[in-house]
């Protein structure tokens, strides 16, 4: 599935797995993990219920930079992230932002294009390792 610039895909693992999976394929690539957030465990921290959901923030300066010196808006998106989720029927899923759809939001030159092209494959690889 695919929305307004958000790629959807089913995972075949639970949602702490699908991110234990993107998580270590970054860290094989050299991709710096910035950040793990437990969205779940933050609502059960003021007693409220949510499904399991957690985010991964992850991003490389040497990538991202470039996208930034083409326009400086896209570092509201930047760093990258991916969020697995389950839903009201168990099933898990991992969504995350698609490349060409921040490029064209954020007006990127055409000299991005190239880096564009290479994240946007970098991306679905990592969400197709993770949930396979």
């Amino acid at each position: 599935m695919a929305d307004d610039g958000l790629v959807t895909i089913e995972s075949n693992h639970s949602v702490k797995d699908t991110i234990d999976r993107a998580a270590a394929s970054l860290a094989a690539k050299g991709v710096a993990v910035l950040a793990r957030i437990d969205h779940a465990a933050g609502a059960a921290s003021v007693g409220m219920p949510l499904r399991p959901t957690e985010l991964l923030i992850f991003g490389n300066p040497k990538v991202g930079t470039p996208l930034m010196q083409s326009r400086q808006s896209i570092g509201i998106d930047l760093p990258l992230k991916l969020l697995a989720w389950q839903d009201q029927d168990a099933k898990v899923w991992l969504s995350y932002n698609d490349i060409g759809w921040l490029a064209q939001r954020h007006r990127l030159d055409a000299d991005a294009r190239p880096g564009c092209e290479a994240l946007a494959r970098f991306v679905t690889d990592l969400a197709a390792a993770a949930v396979l």
